[in-house]
């Protein structure tokens, strides 16, 4: 039975949505949940799930369609949803509080803000940074789709006004301590980033953390900034903005491959800054030596990452399959894998990255709802020609809440079948699913757990030719 209903101009970021759509999902007798904004990609998606797709809507209106196995779930399943989109009431509400604005610019008329976080459908997304840049607000966009001509725009208007743009499709960033997006409970400290990279920020941002050296700032720019497009306009402000920063004494730079006329050009500029600059860019570097080129500028000698070994209970023979959340950890997968066994063989290998839009496309972020991830790992251990699994668990705000609950008895089950199971756990001890209890309950299930990529990587190359790591 199909449910679709309709709530006029309705709306609520993505991220919110995509958790509601995995809490409605978790309703018994719940087939299919996508709560989602009426843009004409979800319209699209509506249609492609064989729903009724209901005319007359704008990106404004919120969509709500439900597959359930009969009438009597519609109502828990609406319940559930009413209870995940509900924000926390404020502290010092009542009859006569003001009414919150509706605008950036009219939010920061009198007040002391600086920042604007903006989560809109994209083809909205520029009208909104646009006012609030006028405004005289720094910009985090959150949203995505929003064309690169418009990202360009808005870059050039931040560089007039000299107002920092991040994003669109900004995912992580720490300001002043403060984690936007999907960000982790990282401790302050001297290193700034400017991250081309969500999940390369967080995961430079954790190695950090776990050797005891904290985050200044991690700018994000969107993953498009270091194309030839753009130019590096964000990476380039953020650069000069960290090196001006008394609290920042090294700066990271991540990204994946930039076009190289563009990478000359940021190299350039990080010359030029008197605080000392590292390159990590994926492709040349692992996130592992960007984050131990920045403990060797501090002065400090970088440990081993942190790991949880699975007992030697054998494993069958066979190829290593990735099944990743965060495209920039699959890549570095890939190219840890490829300096092992040679360009050729890794690019054989099938290294999937659930965030593709691909894979995403009717469903929430997989770092949020893992439902298609434990189906493939669960066909992985059932096809004799794979013998390891590699995947990542990204932690932090915004990710599942207890991804271990979900992902161990399908790793223990894989395990039992002869699959050798490597996490790369992506996380900082403070983390709200609590880092070293996540590891703990993945490894008892038998996976061998490590909080760096790249060493997870080469363990898995290690187990797939019969040796040890």
């Amino acid at each position: 039975m199909d449910h679709v209903e309709v709530r006029r101009r309705t709306y609520h970021d993505s991220v919110r949505l995509m958790q509601a759509s995995a809490a409605v999902q978790k309703v018994p007798g719940v087939e299919v949940a996508l709560i989602a904004m009426a843009t004409d990609l979800n319209l699209g998606l509506l249609e492609d799930l064989h729903f009724d797709v209901p005319g007359d809507t704008t990106p404004d209106d919120m969509l709500i369609a439900l597959r359930v196995a009969g009438g009597d779930v519609v109502a828990g399943a609406l319940a559930a949803l009413d209870a995940a989109l509900v924000a926390a009431p404020a502290s010092d509400g009542g009859m006569t509080a003001a009414p919150p604005p509706h605008l950036l610019s009219s939010a920061a008329r009198g007040a002391d803000l600086n920042l604007g976080l903006i989560s809109v459908p994209g083809p909205h997304a520029f009208v909104e940074a646009a006012d609030a840049l006028r405004s005289g607000l720094n910009v985090m966009i959150f949203s995505d789709n929003v064309p690169v001509g418009q990202e360009v725009a808005l870059k050039r208007l931040g560089v007039e006004l000299d107002l920092l743009v991040m994003g669109p499709d900004c995912g992580t960033a720490i300001v002043g301590g403060v984690g936007l997006g999907f960000a982790n409970a990282v401790k302050p400290g001297p290193v700034g980033i400017v991250g081309a990279s969500g999940t390369g920020t967080q995961h430079i941002s954790c190695l950090l953390d776990d050797a005891g050296v904290g985050i200044s700032h991690a700018l994000g720019t969107g993953s498009r900034d270091l194309s030839t497009d753009v130019g590096a306009l964000a990476t380039l402000q953020g650069l000069a903005a960290l090196d001006e920063d008394p609290a920042t004494e090294v700066i990271v730079i991540v990204s994946k491959p930039p076009a190289p006329e563009i990478a000359a050009r940021v190299r350039e500029a990080a010359a030029a800054c008197t605080t000392p600059t590292v390159m990590c860019l994926i492709g040349e570097e692992t996130l592992e030596d960007g984050a131990a080129a920045a403990l060797a500028a501090l002065g400090r000698e970088a440990a081993p990452a942190r790991s949880w070994e699975a007992p030697d209970a054998g494993h069958r023979p066979g190829t290593v399959k990735g099944l990743f959340s965060g495209g920039t950890l699959r890549d570095e997968a890939r190219m840890v894998l490829a300096g092992l066994m040679g360009a050729e063989a890794a690019a054989g290998l099938e290294m999937i990255d659930f965030g593709d839009d691909e894979y995403t496309r009717g469903r929430p972020h997989p770092m949020i709802d893992q439902r298609l991830r434990l189906e493939h790992l669960g066909a992985t251990a059932a096809d004799p020609s794979f013998g390891v699994a590699l995947l990542d668990v990204v932690l932090g705000y915004g990710s599942h809440a207890d991804p271990a609950s979900e992902l161990a008895p399908v790793i223990e089950k894989a395990t039992e079948a002869g699959l050798a199971v490597v996490v790369s756990l992506c996380g900082a001890a403070g983390d709200p699913q609590g880092r070293d209890l996540q590891a703990e309950l993945l490894n008892e299930a038998g996976a061998a757990v490590f909080l760096s990529n790249a060493a997870a990587a080469r363990h898995a190359h290690a187990l797939a030719e019969g040796g040890a790591a």
